[in-house]
């Protein structure tokens, strides 16, 4: 599916046409610089690899360095592979925020918010164990037996249980698209967007 790199500005709220006041999100999509074209008789498939953001050489590999000087671009941050354009690109040329339009609905992943590491409560939505009254201490959170006794004598993989939560790619489906500010390359999208402010986004048709 064709599309852009994105950078997650943060959350607002618009009003339509009713006077409905509508969530959305604010996304710095674009410009992005096509950074390599693949085609079928060299690598077996078809696709445009964009890049996102300035940065600095100092930071940058030889490899890279290479790689954008081919483009005639810098070095980019974010760097993704998009299939499914309708319009032939070459290297170096410019994918904008107009490559969408108004009241299209796209699909949206991104790395969500990391919150360390937490109990079955918050991490999976238990309801806790037994009452608060009738001398309960300490286990009004706790997870509770997890069911294991002489046969099979081990945990079960993929049992609910605290562990590290969040900070996983996030596909946000079917959110659409409020407005297209070209000049500013702004994308205002209905709805939340995985990711903390300033994170790179995926923005798919």
């Amino acid at each position: 599916m064709s599309g852009l790199i994105g950078k997650k500005i943060g959350m607002t709220s618009i009003f339509d046409e009713k006077g409905k006041n509508i969530p959305c999100t604010v996304i710095e999509a674009g410009p992005c610089i096509v950074t390599q074209v693949r085609t079928e008789e060299v690598d077996g498939y078809e696709a445009i690899q964009l890049g996102f953001d300035d940065a600095t050489e100092k930071s940058a590999t030889k490899a890279d360095l290479g790689h954008a000087k081919k483009a005639g671009t810098s070095v980019k941050r974010k760097i993704v592979e998009f299939q499914g354009f309708d319009k032939e690109y070459k290297l170096g040329d410019a994918v904008t925020v107009e490559h969408f339009i108004e009241g299209e609905f796209v699909d949206i992943s991104g790395v969500s918010k990391g919150k360390g590491f937490q109990g079955v409560v918050k991490r999976h939505g238990f309801g806790g164990v037994g009452q608060a009254t009738h001398g309960q201490h300490n286990r009004l959170r706790a997870p509770g037996s997890i069911g294991a006794a002489s046969y099979p004598a081990r945990v079960f993989k993929g049992m609910k249980m605290a562990g590290r939560m969040g900070g996983e790619t996030v596909k946000v489906e079917n959110l659409r698209v409020l407005k297209v500010v070209a000049d500013k390359n702004l994308l205002v999208v209905k709805g939340c967007v995985p990711g903390h402010k300033n994170s790179y986004v995926i923005i798919r048709k």
